[in-house]
């Protein structure tokens, strides 16, 4: 049914404690009434945290859910309770219909029984009958791409193939609610190209919740987003790219002079781009001019050198450079020098992106030896002025509409 709501989170909260032993105490004056006026208050007893703190949402059916934080956000806690696997301290959870779950690597599985007797184990724990599973088992051990090793015990499978097992079992088990928590960061390039090809057919029929740290996995595959920070929700929104992009932005660690490296040789004293230097974050209209100016002070050793200047995503890739020696360009004045580059047009796509210099000598063999600098932290620049895309690099194409 079309805009079902499969799942619905009102005021949900979880916590912990610190401290084994006194984790256990609470334990014990929690099951015999001895709560005291703190946990009625619902107020925090001394070394107890908060895991997860008043989060609220629903899903429908056909979203994908990317759910996304650093390491101890509430993440996987908030998976653990959707799944039934932890009881919630305080608020309501509502799942309709059957559920899928690939939380923890070989959760489900019994490591001693073969991994066709855990296929039948977990459907018959889905309520699927025998002849149910007989109908699903070959396509399963199809799409997992195990049959080889499906007759052997599980506790001797590799983390890829469990990955592998896991995912073909909760995603051909046909469930209406799909929770995946960051296992696919385990499995092949190719596997994990195919189950999120599965995973947009499910959408059809089912919503998912998806947690991972790689970021173009949450672009290409949620249709949704939310960001947890200290166990609450920080951006609720179907922008996918505002949540990435505010991820991303609680991993600034830029300092004022960047990462500097090698034998300084060739030293730059200033970096600008259309004249605004690299102390603030320079705005760049998508596909305008740019002209990039360096301040170097070059010592008497050096001879001959090269520069590149390399643009740096979020998740420190280089999506575009820009090298000298591709136009077989060199450098060879000494003492101080501004060097210019000028670029006729900036095609990355909108977000933010590091510049990173580095200057190396070039040898007689016109091959590269020592590192005269390098900063993978030159600038920081903000491209805008066009529609946030899966790509990083956006090229104008001359387009054409011509009757058939």
């Amino acid at each position: 049914m079309e805009n079902e709501v499969l799942v619905k989170v009102e005021g949900l909260s979880k916590k912990f404690c610190k401290d084994l032993k006194t984790s256990l105490w609470y334990g014990v004056k929690d099951i015999f009434g001895n709560i005291g006026s703190n946990a009625k208050e619902n107020l925090l007893r001394p070394k107890e945290f908060w895991a997860v703190r008043d989060v609220s949402f629903e899903l429908r059916r056909g979203e994908c859910l990317g759910l996304i934080g650093h390491n101890g956000a509430g993440k996987s806690t908030l998976l653990k309770m959707l799944n039934g696997l932890i009881n919630p301290d305080e608020g309501k959870i509502t799942m309709n219909g059957r559920v899928g779950a690939l939380i923890e690597l070989g959760a489900g599985f019994n490591p001693i029984l073969t991994g066709r007797e855990n296929i039948y184990n977990n459907g018959a724990v889905l309520g699927f009958t025998k002849k149910e599973i007989d109908a699903k088992v070959e396509d399963i051990i199809e799409f997992a791409e195990i049959r080889e090793f499906i007759d052997m015990p599980v506790q001797n499978y590799s983390s890829g193939m469990k990955v592998r097992l896991g995912f073909a079992v909760a995603s051909e088990m046909e469930p209406d609610i799909l929770i995946i928590d960051e296992v696919l960061a385990v499995g092949d390039v190719g596997f994990r190209v195919k189950c999120l090809n599965r995973i947009s057919k499910m959408l059809e029929f089912c919503t998912t919740i998806f947690v991972s740290h790689g970021m173009p996995l949450i672009a290409r595959t949620a249709t949704r987003i939310i960001l947890m920070d200290k166990g609450q929700i920080e951006v609720n929104s179907h922008d996918v790219s505002q949540g990435i992009e505010a991820y991303f932005n609680k991993f600034k660690t830029r300092t004022k002079d960047g990462v500097i490296s090698g034998n300084r040789l060739v030293d730059v004293l200033q970096f600008s781009i259309n004249g605004i230097s690299n102390s603030e974050v320079i705005p760049i209209e998508f596909n305008s001019s740019l002209m990039m100016s360096i301040n170097v002070e070059v010592k008497k050793e050096v001879s001959q050198y090269f520069i590149s200047i390399a643009f740096i995503d979020a998740e420190t890739k280089i999506v575009a450079n820009l090298f000298s020696s591709v136009t077989n360009v060199k450098f060879s004045r000494q003492g101080k020098v501004i060097l210019k580059c000028g670029l006729d047009n900036c095609l990355l796509g909108a977000g933010n992106y590091n510049v990173s210099i580095a200057i190396n000598q070039i040898l007689s063999s016109e091959n590269r030896g020592d590192i005269y600098y390098h900063n993978t932290e030159m600038a920081k620049i903000n491209v805008y002025g066009v529609i946030t895309a899966i790509a990083p690099v956006q090229f104008i194409g001359n387009w054409q509409e011509i009757p058939a």
